[in-house]
C-alpha cells in the first residue's frame, strides 16, 4: 500500500486535499520497481485546471499502454500547500505513487500559456531540481517541454533540456527507447541530449548558439553540434483514426474546470483568422471518422460515468459529418440522460437547430465571437463573418427562445481606429434592438441580456500578425474605457454588460510570447522574489514585474510595441510548422489591404501545410 506524501495534519490544513492524494477513477497503478522508465507529466498550474487538459490525458494514456513505462502526474501545488512544503522541506511528488519527482527519469511539462512560466520554476524548485539546465547533473530527471508555447520556446530555453515540437503521439516512444538504450550503454545525460536532437521534432537549446545585432535583433541562430538540425520541423499525426485516444480518461473526485467526457472530433482548422496561432500551427485540418467517434463516445461514457460529453476542436462546425454525429449523440444521450456540450460552433441555422435540441433554452446563452465591431476590422483579421451573419444568427436565436447573448471581441488589433473601437457597442446595440423588434412582449423571458467581453490583442508567433506592434497597457485601457463610455450613451444600455481583461498581464503575455533567450533572467528574478500563479489576477504582482524589468534592463517596448521589419529574424524562425514565412507575410499584406482570404475548403491559399501529405489539403 502506498504512503501519502502529505500527513493527515497537513491535508486537514489545506484547501481541497483531494488535489494531492490521487486514486481517481481510471488512475493507472503500476509498481515503479517493475518499469524501466518513470515519466512525470506536469501541468504547471493547479490540479483543477490541469485535470481539464486533454493533452495530458492523451500522453498519460499513450505512455501507460507500455509495460516498461510508468507515466504519473504532477501539478503545481496551490499557494497554501506551496508555503507548507517550503517551510517543512517536503519535496514535490507525483500523484500516483506519491514519489518525489526528483526520482523520475523524465519530467515532462506542458506549456499551455505564457503566464504559467513562473510556475514551471516553482515545480523545478520544489522538486529539488536546478532551475537552469546547465546546472543539472546525472542525478536529475531530464526536463522536457511540449505544448503550444513551444512554438517560441526561447524565453524559457535555459530551463529545459529539450522540447518536443508538435503532436505528442508520433515520437514519444522513440524518445523513451533512445533513453533506455543510452542508459543500458552507460551513456551520460549529455550523450542522450546529443542523440535526442536527431529525432524529428526535438529541439535541444544547449546545442544552439544565438548572436545579436547592435540594435538587439537576432543576427544568427546556429547549431553548434552536428546532431542539431538547422530547422526543427513540427511532428503531426496524419491518420487521426489510428492514433490512440484515452477511452478510459481519469475522473477526478473534486470539481474541476471541465468535468465531462471530451471527444476530439478533429485537429487543425480550415479558417484563416490572422490573429490565431492555433489555427496556424495545427494545420492541416485532420478529422476522425464518424465510426471511430461513435465508438469512443460510448466507451468513454461507460468507463467514466460522466453526465456530459463535449465535442472538442478549434471549429466544430467544420467537422464534415457533424450532423450524423450529433444525431447519434442526441439519441444515445437521451437514453442515458447525458448532456451534450457544443463549443466552437458557428452560429447558423444548423447550429441553432442542434443547440435547441441539446440545451435548456431558458438557462443557456448563445455565444458569438465576432472579434471586431466593424466589417472593415473583421476583414483585416479575416474573421469570415459579416454583420448580416451575426444579426441573422441572433434573430434566429431570439425566435428560438434564447434571450442571452455572449459576444467576444479583441481590442488593439492592427490598423484599429476609433470607429472600430466604438463599433463594438454599435453592434451590441443593434443586437439588443433586434431582440425587442423580433420577440413580442408577451413571449419574452425577461429583458434581453447581452454580455460583451474584450480581450487585448497579443501578436503571436507563426501568425500574419507576428510583424505587428502591440499596444501599451495604457493604450489598451484607453480603448476599453472608450468602449465603456460608448455603452453609457446607448438607448439599450441596461440590456448590455461589458467586461475587459487586465492590460498589464496582456502586455507581459506579449513580452513572453515574442521574447528571446535573454528573458530567462527576468523570469528568474520574478520567481526568486516570490512570483508564482501569474495567470491568476489575485496572485499577479505587477510591482514585482516592474521591479524585475528595471533590474534586468529588459526593454519591454523592444519586444512588445515595436513594429518588425519584414526581413527580421524572429527567435522562433528555426522552427518549421509547415506554414511558410512567405505565406504569413503575404497574409500580413492582405490584412493591411483589408483583403479577405477564403478558407481551406473554398480554395487552397498555398500556405505550405500540404507538405505534410495529408488532411484537408488532400480531401479533393
Amino acid at each position: 500500500m502506498r504512503k501519502l506524501a502529505l500527513s493527515d495534519e497537513i491535508l486537514m490544513k489545506i484547501e481541497k486535499p483531494s488535489r494531492y492524494i490521487g486514486n481517481e477513477i481510471n488512475m493507472v497503478v503500476k509498481d515503479p520497481a517493475d518499469v524501466d522508465v518513470r515519466f512525470a507529466m506536469c501541468f504547471p498550474d493547479v490540479y483543477d485546471i490541469g485535470m481539464s487538459h486533454l493533452g495530458i490525458q492523451i500522453i498519460y494514456d499513450l505512455l501507460n499502454r507500455r509495460d516498461d513505462i510508468y507515466c504519473e502526474r504532477v501539478y503545481s501545488p496551490w499557494v497554501d500547500l506551496d508555503e507548507i512544503m517550503r517551510k517543512e522541506n517536503i519535496p514535490l511528488f507525483a500523484i500516483e505513487s506519491q514519489s518525489p519527482v526528483k526520482e523520475f527519469d523524465f519530467l515532462g511539462i506542458t506549456l499551455q500559456y505564457e503566464m504559467c512560466y513562473t510556475n514551471i520554476l516553482q515545480v523545478l524548485d520544489l522538486s529539488g531540481i536546478p532551475l537552469l539546465s546547465k546546472d543539472r547533473t546525472e542525478d536529475d530527471p531530464i526536463i522536457m517541454g511540449g505544448g503550444p508555447c513551444t512554438y517560441n520556446p526561447e524565453p524559457i530555453a535555459d530551463f529545459f533540456d529539450f522540447f518536443y515540437i508538435g503532436e505528442g503521439e508520433t515520437q514519444f516512444y522513440n524518445v523513451i527507447d533512445l533513453y533506455k538504450e543510452n542508459k543500458e550503454k552507460g551513456g551520460s545525460r549529455k550523450d542522450f541530449l546529443e542523440k535526442v536532437a536527431t529525432i524529428p521534432g526535438m529541439y535541444v537549446p544547449s546545442l544552439y548558439e544565438v548572436s545579436y545585432k547592435e540594435d538587439g535583433t537576432i543576427k544568427e541562430m546556429k547549431p553548434i553540434s552536428p546532431n542539431a538540425k538547422a530547422k526543427v520541423r513540427k511532428e503531426i499525426v496524419l491518420d487521426f483514426d489510428k492514433v490512440c485516444y484515452p477511452d478510459k480518461p481519469l475522473v477526478p473526485y473534486t470539481k474541476v474546470v471541465q468535468d465531462r467526457c471530451v471527444l476530439e472530433v478533429q485537429r487543425g482548422c480550415i479558417r484563416e483568422c490572422r490573429f490565431c496561432q492555433a489555427g496556424s500551427v495545427y494545420k492541416p485540418l485532420r478529422e476522425k471518422s464518424i465510426e471511430t467517434l461513435k465508438q469512443l463516445a460510448l466507451t468513454m461514457l461507460e468507463s467514466t460515468g460522466h453526465d456530459e460529453i463535449s465535442l472538442s476542436s478549434l471549429s466544430t462546425s467544420d467537422y464534415s459529418s457533424l450532423k450524423e454525429l450529433i444525431d447519434f449523440l442526441i439519441e444515445e444521450c437521451k437514453k442515458k440522460k447525458i448532456n451534450i456540450s457544443l463549443p466552437s460552433l458557428r452560429i447558423d441555422s444548423f447550429s441553432l437547430d442542434v443547440m435547441s435540441k441539446v440545451q435548456d433554452v431558458k438557462k443557456s446563452s448563445i455565444t458569438f465571437a465576432p472579434e471586431a465591431g466593424t466589417q472593415r476590422m473583421r476583414n483585416v483579421i479575416n474573421k469570415g463573418l459579416t454583420e448580416e451573419d451575426i444579426l441573422t444568427g441572433c434573430k434566429k436565436a431570439f425566435t428560438g427562445g434564447w434571450n442571452k447573448v455572449k459576444l467576444y471581441f479583441m481590442l488593439g488589433q492592427p490598423t484599429e481606429t476609433e470607429d472600430d473601437v466604438n463599433g463594438i457597442m454599435d453592434l451590441c446595440e443593434k443586437i439588443a434592438e433586434l431582440y425587442y423588434e423580433t420577440v413580442p412582449k408577451e413571449e419574452r423571458h425577461g429583458k434581453c441580456q447581452i454580455t460583451a467581453s474584450t480581450s487585448f490583442f497579443v501578436p503571436k508567433p507563426f501568425t500574419p500578425f507576428q510583424w505587428a506592434p502591440m499596444c501599451s497597457a495604457k493604450d489598451f485601457l484607453d480603448k476599453a474605457h472608450m468602449v465603456n463610455d460608448k455603452l453609457k450613451s446607448l438607448l439599450n444600455r441596461k440590456s448590455i454588460k461589458y467586461h475587459w481583461h487586465e492590460s498589464d498581464i496582456s502586455v507581459l503575455e506579449g513580452l513572453l510570447a515574442r521574447g528571446d533567450r535573454r528573458l530567462s533572467k527576468l523570469l528568474l528574478y520574478v520567481y526568486e522574489r516570490g512570483g508564482i500563479y501569474d495567470s491568476w489576477s489575485e496572485f499577479h504582482k505587477k510591482e514585482l514585474w516592474d521591479e524585475a524589468i528595471e533590474a534586468t534592463n529588459t526593454d519591454v517596448d523592444f519586444y512588445v510595441t515595436r513594429s518588425r521589419d519584414e526581413d527580421e529574424i524572429f527567435p522562433w524562425d528555426f522552427l518549421d510548422t509547415g506554414v511558410t514565412k512567405n505565406f504569413l507575410l503575404r497574409e500580413w499584406h492582405n490584412a493591411i489591404n483589408e483583403t479577405v482570404t477564403p478558407n481551406c475548403r473554398m480554395k487552397c491559399s498555398g500556405c505550405g501545410a500540404a507538405s505534410f501529405g495529408g488532411g484537408v489539403c488532400f480531401e479533393n
